[in-house]
């Protein structure tokens, strides 16, 4: 009991004295989440920094990616940024259960999932062995990072970007309604929230309506283009880069379906816009301050 109340007030006297806590000093690693388009420098040097600069070991999966040149060039944005070492992690499924990719993970105090599409980085890690190494990384203090379908994968339900009933062809998220929207298992850094990413510029405020409405334990976080959710080891997280955050929360809501099954009506549900600066609590649901 002293030694975890111990762990307990030299985490909390860390937060409290410094903005980025010193990598391996904290029960639980820090989650950086872009939501897709440009990545403004403000959020890679607070990934690098978070991995522990020019002591650092970052290591960077591209599988979401169809592009080959995604994996070398985020290892030479990485090294621009000044980390110490950056690795490639390049493997198919079956690798990702062997000794030797395994290896690779030594000593890793950071991860960066490329964006692409997600199910093709979870076909790779999912149920594997270097799945679980990831969790212990991140309970070990290391953060980890990814935009788009990088993001996607965050949260324990995963929004897949399929629908189960388009309105019509290139025309998606037309319609509030249950059973819509495909989910898949994510790799669970959150395990209360789904993380949604391009919101604004792509308008997908009907999925993840939809979603919270059905799911009312899960807080729905979406993140605009340009702009990241820093979720640190306290459960709070701090808006980063230029567009807004939205947390759409129905866990007072009523929701109800129709006659046919699947749209949805509701009432009493939360919405919180956050910009830059911002700081949201995760356990309490509430706004800390809402940014500049």
């Amino acid at each position: 009991m002293r030694r975890v109340l111990a762990l307990v007030l030299g985490s909390f006297v860390l937060l409290a004295g410094a903005s980025v806590p010193a990598v391996g000093q904290t029960a639980r690693g820090h989650l950086v989440i872009i939501g897709g388009g440009n990545r403004p420098p403000e959020i890679m040097q607070l990934i690098a920094r978070l991995a522990g600069g020019d002591k650092g070991s970052l290591l960077v999966f591209p599988q979401a990616s169809e592009v080959p040149e995604t994996g070398p060039e985020l290892e030479a944005e990485f090294r621009a940024l000044g980390l110490g070492k950056v690795t490639v992690v390049g493997t198919d499924r079956a690798g990702a259960d062997t000794d030797a990719v395994l290896r690779q993970t030594e000593g890793a105090t950071g991860v960066y999932f490329s964006g692409g599409d997600q199910a093709r980085l979870m076909a790779v890690l999912h149920g594997t062995r270097l799945e679980r190494r990831l969790h212990d990384l991140y309970r070990g203090g290391a953060v980890m990072s990814g935009t788009s379908a990088g993001a996607a994968v965050m949260s324990r339900v995963m929004i897949t970007g399929d629908e189960r009933r388009p309105y019509k062809k290139d025309d998606n998220w037309q319609s509030i309604e249950s059973d819509n929207v495909v989910t898949a298992d994510g790799l669970g850094f959150l395990d209360d929230a789904i993380v949604d990413q391009h919101f604004m510029r792509r308008r997908r405020h009907n999925r993840l309506i939809s979603l919270v409405l059905e799911r009312p334990t899960l807080l729905g976080i979406a993140i605009d283009e340009e702009t990241a959710t820093w979720v640190k080891p306290d459960r709070t997280f701090e808006v980063v880069g230029d567009g807004p955050v939205l947390v759409i929360d129905a866990a007072k809501a009523t929701a109800v379906r129709d006659a046919a099954g699947h749209g949805l009506r509701g009432s009493d549900l939360r919405m919180h816009i956050l910009r830059a600066g911002a700081q949201f609590n995760l356990d309490g649901r509430t706004v800390m301050r809402l940014g500049r």
